[in-house]
Order: C-alpha cells, then structure tokens, then sequence
C-alpha cells in the first residue's frame, strides 16, 4: 500500500468516521509520514472542537463600527454604480442641452439683425447697372 492512497482516509480514521482496513493499519504502522498525518489530522480536530465551545466577546463598539463601516461601503459602492450607469445619458443630455444653447444664441442672433432700423434685405435679382453698357461697332 502506497501513502498518496492513504493520505485521504487518513482524515476519516482520526475523526471515526471511517474505518482502517488490516492492510492500511499495517501500513500506517510501519510508515512514519502517515503516523505523522495521522497524528496532525487528530491534532486539527482537539484544536476545532476547542473552538467550537470557546465563546470569544468583542470588544465594546467593534460591532457597531464594523455595521457602521459596511454601510459605508455599500453606499459608496450604490453611488459608483448609479454614477457609471447614467454616465451615457448624461453626455447625450449634455449634448441636446449644448446644442439648443447654440441653434438659440444664432436665432437670437439673426433676429436681432433683422429688426435693426435701415436693415435692408438683399435683392433677389439682377444687380442694378450705374453705367450704361456700350457696345464696340
């Protein structure tokens, strides 16, 4: 019997739940590094079970600044996301509101122009001729 097909009910036999057949009992009693797994596995299990029966008490206002400082957190972190997920509609609404500004400011422009007293529009035909037009014979 190798060690390496010990080694995992090595952990079963130091808690009870399995059982050690004659060969792996030969084995582990002939083999210094599975007594010494063996024995570290025993020792895991004293040191948890001693855990599970000591009742540790924090110490005074742990609790409420560890509630205090996961509050915090998770507000920092709801902010983040709802920042990050109307960053997009932020830019495009920027962008509308920058566009009417301008199109506003040159309609402004180009009424204030045209109710100016001696304004006068631009003819739509042809230009008007000071000089007569001569023709060469």
């Amino acid at each position: 019997m190798r060690c390496e097909d010990l080694s995992e009910a090595l952990a079963g036999v130091a808690d009870g739940s399995e059982l050690a057949d004659r060969r792996a009992r030969r084995h582990v009693e002939g083999c210094l590094r599975c007594q010494a797994e063996l024995a570290q596995h025993r020792k895991l299990l004293k040191a948890l079970r001693t855990l599970r029966t000591e009742v540790l008490t924090p110490a005074p206002g742990l609790v409420a600044e560890v509630l205090a400082s996961l509050e915090e957190a998770g507000e920092r972190a709801a902010v983040r996301s709802l920042l990050q997920g109307r960053r997009v509609a932020y830019l495009i609404a920027l962008g509308v509101a920058g566009s009417a500004a301008i199109t506003g400011a040159g309609v402004a422009v180009l009424m204030a122009r045209r109710s100016r007293p001696g304004h006068s529009r631009p003819r739509s035909g042809p230009p008007a001729r000071s000089f007569p037009s001569r023709l060469a014979s």
